[in-house]
């Protein structure tokens, strides 16, 4: 697990699937709200814009999902206000012949960018999840 006064933590997983795939999973908003343990039970806002609510503590956050087909990169922007979002998840979707890995392969990597008022308990935190939902995305995607 990262230390807790680092500014990122970096998951990885292989995926059984075409890079294609996964991106087109992890760029659905509706998809976010089954495996983001801070944005539970997804449900649209209006704008491009995703709410759901925290596992941990109820709170009610904010997604916008900014994404690059071609380039198979998006950028989730979070807050807890439609009108104050920042870019602070990252994924990047690595097509598996790029990795040494077959067409049908792919990894996906997700990062985090810690906030400076976010406190060690509540870093630690999202490092756990990071950590458990990159395996919870694995598993969805390759069940679609």
């Amino acid at each position: 697990m990262a230390q807790p006064d680092a500014y990122s933590h970096c998951v990885t997983q292989a995926v059984n699937v075409p890079a294609e795939k996964a991106y087109a999973f992890l760029a659905d908003g509706m998809q976010l709200g089954r495996w983001s343990f801070g944005c539970w039970d997804t449900k649209p806002a209006g704008a491009g814009i995703f709410t759901g609510h925290s596992l941990f503590d109820g709170g009610q956050a904010f997604v916008r999902i900014d994404g690059d087909a071609q380039r198979l990169l998006i950028d989730w922007h979070v807050g807890g206000t439609p009108d104050k979002l920042t870019p602070r998840i990252m994924v990047r979707v690595i097509p598996g012949p790029r990795a040494g890995r077959g067409e049908g392969e792919c990894l996906v990597t997700m990062t985090a960018w810690r906030d400076k008022g976010m406190d060690d308990g509540r870093w630690q935190r999202l490092v756990a999840c990071h950590e458990t939902e990159i395996i919870l995305i694995k598993a969805l995607i390759e069940a679609v």
